[in-house]
């Protein structure tokens, strides 16, 4: 559960000298997708074909695609899972409750990424915002499935930085005045590994 997937290696191989895929390549990518890989990569379909923008192009619609097909329902039930750690149950009961509530976002400040890692396993429609104060963390996590890292300082005390946070989703346009929305973060801050604390939110 803890750790990222990258399908690679002659996914679209037709189209380094073809615009357009075979129909087998378009079930490669998008079983891929259905079956939980967090990223796909290409090598010479981009770097030495002769269609390397229509490539990317087409790989993004497929996956794009292959993630609106999914079951929403297939992975929002937890409850019969045991887990041994207080931070990946702390991200896993986010995952439950912002599902049921219909939360518009998830947030979780990480410091190593390890809970949005572990969110990211669950197939739940609902984006998750990983905020950290690390460059590092922030790039790793750019390649967890359905993560989107924002570089955010997380050492202030818990009620600034939730408002911090609060910030950042309205600034982007991700909450709205009384939009619901989960987040996820240690106490005390800035600890590695400290995920203790779930807080469902209202946007003000």
């Amino acid at each position: 559960m803890d750790e990222v997937v990258i399908t690679a290696t002659q996914m679209m191989e037709s189209m380094i000298t073809n615009p357009v895929p075979t129909r087998a390549e378009v079930s490669d990518v998008a079983n891929a997708v259905l079956d939980g890989t967090d990223a796909v990569m290409l090598s010479a379909e981009t770097a030495a074909g002769k269609y390397p923008l229509e490539t990317v192009e087409e790989m993004a619609r497929i996956c794009t695609a292959a993630e609106a097909a999914e079951d929403p329902e297939r992975d929002s039930d937890f409850t019969g899972r045991t887990f041994g750690r207080i931070d990946q149950s702390i991200a896993m009961g986010a995952l439950f409750t912002a599902h049921h509530l219909g939360a518009k976002a998830i947030v979780a400040m990480t410091d190593s990424g390890s809970t949005a890692l572990w969110m990211s396993r669950r197939r739940i429609h609902i984006p998750i915002y990983a905020l950290t104060p690390k460059v590092q963390t922030q790039r790793r996590m750019a390649l967890y499935r359905n993560v989107r890292p924002l570089l955010m300082d997380t050492s202030a005390d818990r009620d600034t930085a939730l408002q911090q946070a609060e910030a950042h989703l309205k600034a982007r346009g991700i909450v709205q005045q009384g939009d619901v929305y989960a987040i996820t973060c240690g106490l005390p801050m800035g600890q590695p590994g400290g995920t203790n604390m779930l807080q469902i939110c209202r946007a003000s």
